[in-house]
This record gives structure tokens, sequence and C-alpha cells, in this order.
């Protein structure tokens, strides 16, 4: 069986096994010693409602937050569709909304399943109203980030753009799911959760375009075929 293959199953494999325990820990109903600690070393002592850092860093945290959010999301699948579209890569760009629409369903239709409350250890930084686990910022953002970079990357004929599509993605996946717990709207555990899924569908996403690559189902750059796991 080909490396690239092996590799590719088990970050999946190792991704959902992190969703399993954190799941079935999440069934239990309360949360983890983890999930507590993280949360208070996050905000001032004296004031639960002050977040740790310098002003601008809380700044920051909220404007690392907005990118993981629906509206920007949406806008950069579009953008990264629009692009391969004008690259007359129809088919993969199809298959690159398709796969970031269907994973978004999967967070909803996960939030429903488990219906978690949002952590009430310290007080919120931002205004929320949906279930907390898994995480929808950590697990689309994972989804459309690395997902798009992945297939944005099978297109690409330069290694080094490859790569550093792939890392500026994942860099930009970490930093949100980060945010929405220095916000105090997540527990560690449910971005922990949505990181695992949403890593594991841009692998199984970017293992299966590479496939139809080769099978000329789909196009990708001449020559080449790219996945995550690469």
């Amino acid at each position: 069986m080909d490396t690239r293959i092996l590799v590719t199953l088990l970050i999946v494999v190792v991704a959902l096994a992190g969703f399993a325990y954190v799941a079935s820990e999440v069934v239990e109903g309360n949360p983890l010693a983890i999930d507590r600690w993280l949360l208070l070393q996050l905000r001032s002592v004296a004031d639960p409602g002050t977040s740790i850092g310098p002003r601008w860093f809380s700044r920051a945290m909220l404007d690392f937050t907005a990118l993981g959010g629906g509206t920007v999301l949406t806008l950069v699948t579009v953008f990264v569709s629009g692009y391969l579209v004008a690259r007359r890569k129809l088919a993969l760009a199809i298959f690159v909304a398709s796969s970031i629409a269907l994973g978004s369903l999967l967070n909803a239709l996960l939030k429903i399943a488990f219906a978690r409350a949002r952590p009430d250890i310290v007080p919120h930084l931002v205004e929320v109203s949906s279930a907390s686990f898994p995480s929808g910022h950590a697990m689309n953002s994972a989804m459309v980030y690395l997902t798009g970079a992945a297939l944005l990357a099978s297109a690409e004929p330069s290694r080094r753009v490859r790569t550093f599509l792939i890392t500026a993605a994942l860099v930009l996946t970490l930093l949100i799911g980060f945010s929405r717990i220095f916000l105090g709207v997540h527990f560690p555990t449910d971005v922990l959760a949505g990181w695992s899924v949403g890593i594991a569908w841009a692998v199984a996403a970017s293992w299966v375009a590479a496939i139809l690559q080769r099978r000329h189902t789909i196009e990708g750059a001449e020559g080449t075929t790219t996945s995550i796991a690469r």
C-alpha cells in the first residue's frame, strides 16, 4: 500500500480517536479538569471578566475569531472555488465547495446531537447562541482553510507554494481555535474536538481529491497529486 495512503489513514484515525475520547467525556456531563483550569488561567484572578495580557492581544483574539465565522468562511470558500474556476478547474472547484458544505452540515448535526451548554466558568467576551460541542469555529475553519489549501495546492506545480499554503492554513486554524478558548465561549475540549474532526475531514477530502486526480476525474496540477499527508 502507498505510504501516503497509510499516513493519511493514520492521521484520520488518530484525529477521530481524539474526538471519540473527548466526546465520551462530554457525554458524562461534566467539564474536564483541563477545561476549567485553562479557562481560568486566561483571566485575571481579581476579575474573571478581564482577560490576561495587553489590550492589543485581546483585540487580536477578536480579529482571529472573526476569521472563523460563517460569513468569512463562506467568502473564503467562494473565493477559492472562484479561483479554481478561473484556472479552468471546474470539477475541482465543485469538489471543494461540496466537501466544505457537507463538513459544515456535519458540524451542525454534531452540535444538535451533543447539545453541550456553553461554559459558565468565566464571562463570555463575545455573544454566542449555538451549542458548544464541537467548536464550529475550530472545526469549520479546519475544514475550510485546510481543505481549501490542500486542494489549491493540488493545482500548484511548485512544492514551495504547496508547503506554504498548508502551513499557513494550519497556523490560522490553530489561532482561530485558541481565540475561542481565550474569549471564554468554548471549553478547550470543544476546540480539540473541532480540530480533530475538521483536520480528519480535510485530510480525507485531500486524499479523495488526489485519487480522483489520478483517475482524471477532477483536475490537478500537471504531473502532480497532492494531499495534506504527502
